[in-house]
């Protein structure tokens, strides 16, 4: 493992452990050079999967850009880390079961919809709306609505997403 900070490829490791839920082994490293400590993940990958994009090119999927999906849509928002990090891998578990190498990106797009409306309504929204393209306030009004009829009074903690 090459060292983030001198580039060294003598590295060795300090540490390791399963993460939480066991679907990674967290590992310390430091390295020899300038000793430096990092922490990296190994995880478990069935097979290498493309991401087949609506303009049909083809790229290499990225669990890293999945989980800044959720970030960025979570940004400041009230959920847990690890909330985030089980939602992840349970999306990588569900594509990876499919069976198939190619997985269209608005199959992606829906599993991060789902999950982000079983977490926290208004990152629902915000993802909802950047992944639908919504161009006017109606868009909003059509969704939010949706949301209230669709969720109980006591799902994302009692806290409903009402009009302004």
């Amino acid at each position: 493992m090459r060292c983030p900070y001198c580039g060294s490829l003598d590295t060795q490791v300090k540490d390791s452990r399963p993460t939480e839920d066991s679907s990674a082994i967290r590992r310390r490293r430091v390295c020899s050079g300038c000793a430096g400590r990092f922490t990296t993940f190994e995880r478990v990958q069935l097979r290498d999967h493309v991401v087949v994009k609506k303009s049909g090119r083809r790229m290499p999927f990225d669990r890293d850009k999945l989980a800044r999906s959720f970030e960025i849509a979570l940004r400041k928002r009230p959920v847990d880390i690890d909330r985030i990090e089980r939602m992840v891998t349970g999306i990588v578990r569900q594509l990876e079961s499919q069976g198939e190498s190619e997985i269209q990106s608005d199959r992606i797009g829906e599993l991060v919809m789902e999950g982000l409306r079983s977490l926290d309504s208004v990152a629902y929204v915000r993802f909802a709306s950047v992944y639908r393209n919504f161009r006017e306030a109606r868009d909003f009004e059509t969704l939010i609505d949706q949301l209230n009829e669709d969720a109980p009074e006591s799902a994302n903690d009692g806290a409903r997403v009402d009009e302004p």
